[in-house]
């Protein structure tokens, strides 16, 4: 693939993780999800329509927004009167992203607030709530100063993305769990990476993005950390979240990423990667700044 083939592959894989902010979106037609006055997210109309058959818990839309009913003014009172309407609906199984039950998370205006309440991972999407979660690229630099990277294939029985390649580990963060407990307990679980290596894995970036699909608006953040693995150490299967682990010279790395063969918001963290790391440098690449905007969209 040449060089500005490669350029137009990755422009296309921002675009659509960021199909939110674009012309023709369903942005300009989703009401603002307000919990006692804060934005917390987008509804999309024909989810509004639905939550109008629970005058109880959701007020009739009004100024471009649907709120929670005031009666319900504390973290407990909120997250069971939502869930029971999502269980509500879930039964009804007129919505696909119902159909799985997972986790719960938090529920608020920025990541620094305090919780205005918690909401099952599956659902978020109707709400357009902000989910955030922890990405971990592992690489390996050789004797020579070779860098490889390496990379899980997801389990085939996975509920989204199976098949895909992705990150060495990664996961959301739940409710009440904190950043650096979900890096650990993804490494051990996913690539059975001891706590006392998990801990040495740094900081590095945050990548944003907010696309939408069938199931609703998706806005979120990963925190995102390197970790340097010793040339001897290899991940190993864990909770059968991941079937395979491959360790790759990163210009093969690069070119995966214009592949569909990756999922796509772990593409975008390796992407950042490989620009944090100058194996894409601007003097080289004409979307340079594309690139990094793209990586950056925040609502």
């Amino acid at each position: 693939m040449s060089s500005a083939a490669w350029s137009e592959k990755i422009l296309q894989l921002l675009h659509r993780m960021n199909n939110f902010h674009l012309a023709g979106s369903c942005r300009t037609s989703c009401f603002r999800f307000e919990v006692d006055g804060a934005q917390v997210g987008w509804i999309p109309p024909r989810v509004a329509s639905l939550l109008t058959r629970h005058p109880h818990v959701f007020s009739p839309p009004h100024g471009g927004a649907v709120s929670l009913c005031h009666s319900l003014d504390s973290y407990e009172r909120r997250s069971e009167a939502v869930d029971a309407v999502l269980q509500t609906l879930r039964q009804e199984d007129s919505l696909t992203c119902l159909r799985g039950w997972r986790d719960e998370y938090s529920v608020m205006p920025r990541f620094s607030d305090p919780p205005v309440m918690w909401m099952e991972r599956a659902a978020t999407s109707l709400f357009g709530v902000k989910r955030y979660g922890v990405h971990i690229n592992g690489y390996t630099v050789s004797n020579s100063g070779e860098v490889s990277m390496w990379l899980a294939r997801r389990s085939k029985t996975k509920q989204t993305y199976p098949g895909l390649l992705d990150n060495m580990a990664a996961g959301g963060l739940a409710a009440g769990v904190g950043i650096k407990h979900t890096l650990i307990k993804e490494c051990e679980e996913e690539a059975c990476i001891p706590a006392d290596v998990a801990v040495k894995a740094h900081p590095v970036a945050t990548v944003s993005y907010t696309y939408e699909d069938e199931e609703g608006v998706f806005p979120e953040s990963q925190f995102v950390f390197d970790l340097e693995l010793p040339l001897e150490f290899k991940p190993r299967v864990g909770d059968g979240e991941v079937q395979d682990f491959y360790l790759l010279p990163i210009q093969r790395v690069k070119e995966l990423l214009a592949t569909d063969d990756f999922k796509p918001n772990s593409a975008m963290v390796v992407l950042d990667f490989l620009i944090r790391h100058s194996f894409i440098e601007p003097d080289a690449e004409p979307c340079y700044q594309d690139f990094v905007a793209g990586l950056h969209h925040t609502l």
